[in-house]
């Protein structure tokens, strides 16, 4: 059981440091802040808050998700539809 849980941690350490190169802070700074916070849990023995931490992971993936389709909305509606209010 131990065993699934780390690939589980390390799958979702893996997705989340690939959406953390368009963090618009950069990539150095949020790679930073994704190791400290995983670092700050790596002590955690018990099962179900190991649970309850990858679902919180899993929670800040969907974040940044929409994050990054509103950034690329905003773009594409700032490039096609500009208000000309003159």
């Amino acid at each position: 059981m131990a065993n699934s849980l780390r690939s589980e941690v390390l799958n979702l350490y893996k997705n989340l440091l690939y959406l953390g190169r368009e963090y618009p802070k950069g990539a150095d700074y949020f790679r930073s802040r994704l190791k400290a916070a995983f670092l700050k849990n790596k002590d955690v023995k018990d099962p179900e808050k190991i649970k309850q931490l990858i679902a919180r992971g899993e929670f800040v993936i969907k974040e940044l998700e929409a994050l990054y389709f509103l950034r690329k909305y905003r773009a594409m509606k700032q490039r096609y539809y500009s208000d000309n209010k003159e």
